[in-house]
């Protein structure tokens, strides 16, 4: 069983979510969000390292996944993201755990079958694939899909690695 934490990161609001992983098996284990506020962005920053180290030790994750940035329309937007993803990434890194990186297009690709999907549709098969009461928010169904994409791909990189052990890959 591997436990994996995925990270939706953000300056105002990180999303966190963690599943368990056996096989293809996926289980829902905890998600929330890290509220970083409005104050000035070092304090912000600092709330996210915090947040997420006290995530790390709280649910004791084996793998970390983490959303990528991307630049949208403001280039200014993106960088202070930038900021933020470096917060969670030096928390994971204090807690000597392997981190893997996705693509927002590629976390969506994964989890609904299309990579412009929309925050509404990554809730809602968050929801379904997790067996979840209910939609998570946005900043923790993000993490969850992040989460979730990780381990759909590690079956699949591990099952690649079985059949080239046999020779047949």
């Amino acid at each position: 069983m591997t436990r994996i934490l995925g990270i939706d990161p953000g300056s105002r609001a990180t999303g966190y979510g963690i599943v368990e992983n056996s096989g293809s098996r996926t289980t829902h284990v905890a998600h929330g969000v890290i509220r970083a506020g409005d104050g000035e962005l070092a304090r912000r920053l600092l709330a996210v390292l915090d947040g997420v180290s006290g995530a790390i030790r709280e649910f004791r994750p084996d793998e970390i996944a983490i959303e990528q940035v991307f630049v949208k329309l403001n280039v200014g937007s993106a960088l202070t993201l930038g900021q933020a993803r470096g917060a969670a990434i030096c928390a994971v890194a204090q807690a000597g755990l392997p981190l893997h990186e996705y693509a927002p297009a590629e976390i969506k690709r994964n989890i609904v079958g299309n990579g412009r999907a929309e925050k509404h549709q990554i809730q809602h098969m968050v929801k379904v694939l997790l067996n979840l009461a209910e939609p998570p928010a946005a900043d923790a169904a993000d993490a969850l899909a992040c989460a979730l994409c990780h381990a759909h791909l590690r079956e699949h990189r591990r099952r690649l690695a079985a059949l080239a052990a046999r020779g047949l890959a």
